[in-house]
C-alpha cells in the first residue's frame, strides 16, 4: 500500500512524538504474526505503560537518525514491531521478556535507553532488574538502616540502667 507524502509526514511526526515521550524503545522482529498474538502482546505491554507498533522501517530510521540515536541498518531490513516505553523501562523489558519467552512469533532484537543503544541482551538484563516500587523500598531500607541502627545505640544506656533499676526494685520487694 502506497502513501502519499502528506501521510508519510504524519507518521514520520509520530514516530517522533512516541520517541520523545519515551523512556525507552525496544525493537523486535516478527514472522507469521496474528492478530491474537499481537493483541495479546499489547495488553501485557498495556500494564507497564507501553505501546507496540509495527513501523514502516525507513520512515522509522529516518527518525533515529534525525534524534541521533545510532543503529545498523541491516537490523531494520526484516519485519520489525517497536516497543515505546512512556513510564516504566524495566516493566516494559519484563513484559517483552514474557511475550518472547518460548514464543516462534517475537524476537528482541535490541533498543534504546536515553538514546543509548541496547542490544537483546541488555535488554534481557535490563528485564531482571527489580521493578520500580521494588527498587525504591530496598533504597528506603538501605537510607532507614543507619538511623534505625543509631536510635538502638542510643537507646541502648538507658534501657540498660530501666533494666537494672526494675531489678534493683524487685530485689528490694523480695527483700521485704
Amino acid at each position: 500500500m502506497a502513501f502519499t507524502r502528506q501521510e508519510k509526514e504524519q507518521i514520520v511526526d509520530q514516530y517522533r512524538e512516541w520517541i520523545d515521550k519515551s523512556k525507552a524503545v525496544y525493537y523486535l522482529t516478527y514472522k507469521k504474526m496474528t492478530m491474537s498474538v499481537i493483541n495479546e502482546a499489547r495488553a501485557k505491554l498495556r500494564d507497564s505503560e507501553s505501546e507496540m507498533h509495527v513501523v514502516k522501517n525507513r520512515l522509522f530510521t529516518r527518525v533515529l537518525e534525525e534524534k541521533g540515536y545510532p543503529y545498523d541498518p541491516k537490523t531494520w531490513e526484516g519485519n520489525n514491531v517497536v516497543v515505546f516505553a512512556f513510564e516504566d523501562a524495566p516493566g516494559a523489558a519484563k513484559a517483552l521478556n514474557e511475550i518472547t519467552k518460548g514464543s516462534d512469533v517475537f524476537a528482541v532484537v535490541g533498543g534504546y535507553l536515553d538514546a543509548v543503544e541496547l542490544n537483546a541482551r541488555q535488554v534481557k538484563a535490563l528485564a531482571d532488574l527489580p521493578t520500580l516500587p521494588v527498587m525504591r523500598a530496598m533504597l528506603l531500607g538501605t537510607i532507614l538502616a543507619p538511623a534505625s541502627q543509631l536510635v538502638c545505640t542510643l537507646a541502648e544506656p538507658a534501657r540498660g540502667l530501666a533494666a537494672v533499676i526494675k531489678a534493683n526494685s524487685e530485689k528490694q520487694t523480695n527483700a521485704a
